[in-house]
């Protein structure tokens, strides 16, 4: 059984989790500036002791070649001791050339002295305690040895410098958690404003406001960024309900026109000849609504991807004059067939003939229907090869798309209002060839209308 994760803001999480990170980092700094700390400081005590071992060494030469031991070297080894703070415990051992024990600071005898040296006399044989050895000459010959036992732990001893790391410490501890706290809240401020303005939004509530005051570029994208999705939003709800109220119009129109001609043939109302004509009219809006249902079931199958696509190489020139002439077969008497230009080199392409012919026929659809009323109309079809793929124009001389329209002609259920007093549809037309020139690799893309006419391109790969 899952369970749910215990949230938490977004100011909480990041102050805790930086604070903890920051602390320990500190903490380890802190610790190995210690160590090297203790470890300097040892050593440059190490060397006072020799510089004291060394002085005390040369205080003991005597003029006779042996080692002389002053009545005052035990008040000396005090002074010294106190002077460089080398802590208690230390300990002085004068010996000759032989080994012998000639002065010891501490009650120590001959037989106690391998207790504390090695048979070398150079390294202390007590833990915690270290040996610095000086040589007492004469004329360049040892003639005996001081040794110094000196206790680790005063080296390393560092009262007022713990305080000082502590209290450093803590105080870096603190300014660090007081700015990581500084900048969570000011990242986590206008997160929390999109966060509010997003639940407002799924309440159905599109008009938020967002007010944050931010130098961050990428904060200022995303209230930017967040703030026109919400107006987005607005504009596709307004659509879609609008679009709705139409769709259900242009599906109840028929279905009611059907039902008002066939109750009228049933109730003889309308007899003979006239009855007939009913029926005629009814079987034509039945054919009108089975075509606007099949586009919509035709346009949800393709934006769900479970529309096969076949990818023939066809001959593009080809393709397009059998496309026009059946075009035209199909048209009342009057309407002008499309002139082709087409290039003397063939072209060939990938993509599905049936496919194709569906874009270019309702493009011709299209021109047809804004056929200018002052004007007869002309369709030009050109075909060109451009960057690796086919590209095919259609341009008309009708009474173009109005500049308000031009930027939604692709979304689904939208009509312009010429078309809605003129013409029965769903709107779906140029949002479907879209989908099916995307299916193919291809692109159906508008290029410009005014008072003269309109231009559509669809490009499609061509053939390796």
């Amino acid at each position: 059984m899952d369970r749910k994760m215990k949230q938490t803001s977004i100011l909480s999480y990041w102050t805790v989790r930086y604070f903890w990170i920051l602390f320990a980092g500190l903490l380890v700094i802190a610790a190995a500036a210690v160590w090297w700390t203790k470890q300097q400081t040892m050593d440059s005590r190490l060397q006072t002791v020799e510089l004291l071992a060394q002085d005390i060494a040369d205080r003991l030469s005597g003029e006779d070649g042996t080692v002389t031991v002053p009545p005052y070297l035990t008040q000396l080894l005090q002074k010294r001791a106190q002077y460089f703070n080398l802590g208690p415990g230390i300990c002085l051992l004068v010996t000759d050339h032989n080994g012998k024990l000639l002065y010891a600071s501490d009650p120590i005898t001959q037989e106690e002295l391998p207790l504390k040296l090695n048979a070398s006399l150079d390294r202390a044989l007590e833990p915690g305690m270290k040996a610095i050895i000086a040589p007492i000459t004469y004329d360049e010959a040892k003639i005996g040895q001081v040794t110094i036992l000196q206790p680790t732990r005063p080296l390393t001893r560092l009262p007022d410098l713990q305080w000082a790391f502590g209290l450093a410490f803590l105080s870096l501890a603190a300014l660090g958690w007081l700015t990581i706290y500084l900048l969570s809240r000011k990242l986590s401020r206008p997160i929390r404003k999109v966060a509010s303005a997003a639940r407002e939004i799924s309440l159905g509530h599109y008009d938020v406001s967002l007010h944050a005051d931010t130098k961050e570029r990428e904060l200022g994208e995303l209230l930017h960024s967040f703030k026109e999705m919400a107006g987005r939003l607005k504009q596709l709800e307004h659509s879609r309900s609008f679009m709705l109220a139409g769709l259900t119009h242009e599906l109840k129109t028929p279905v009611t026109s059907v039902k008002g001609l066939v109750h009228a043939v049933r109730e003889k109302v309308v007899t003979g000849e006239e009855a007939d004509e009913f029926l005629d009219i009814a079987l034509l809006e039945s054919g009108r609504l089975e075509r606007m249902v099949s586009d919509l079931l035709d346009y949800n199958a393709l934006a769900a991807g479970v529309v096969p696509m076949n990818r023939d190489r066809l001959d593009a020139s080809a393709l397009l004059s059998e496309i026009v002439y059946q075009w035209r077969l199909l048209q009342e008497d009057g309407m002008p067939e499309p002139s082709l230009q087409l290039p003397h080199e063939p072209v060939q392409i990938a993509g599905d003939s049936l496919r194709i012919q569906q874009i270019i026929v309702n493009l011709l659809h299209n021109s047809a229907q804004a056929k200018h009323p002052d004007r007869p109309l002309h369709i030009d079809i050109a075909l060109r090869v451009r960057d690796k793929h086919a590209e095919i124009t259609v341009r008309d001389n009708g009474s173009g798309i109005p500049v308000s329209e031009q930027q939604l002609i692709f979304e689904r259920f939208f009509r312009g209002e010429n078309k809605k007093l003129s013409i029965r549809g769903l709107g779906l037309g140029l949002a479907f060839s879209k989908l099916l020139a995307a299916a193919q690799g291809g692109e159906l893309a508008f290029i410009e209308s005014s008072e003269q006419g309109t231009t559509f391109a669809l490009t499609l790969p061509l053939t390796e």
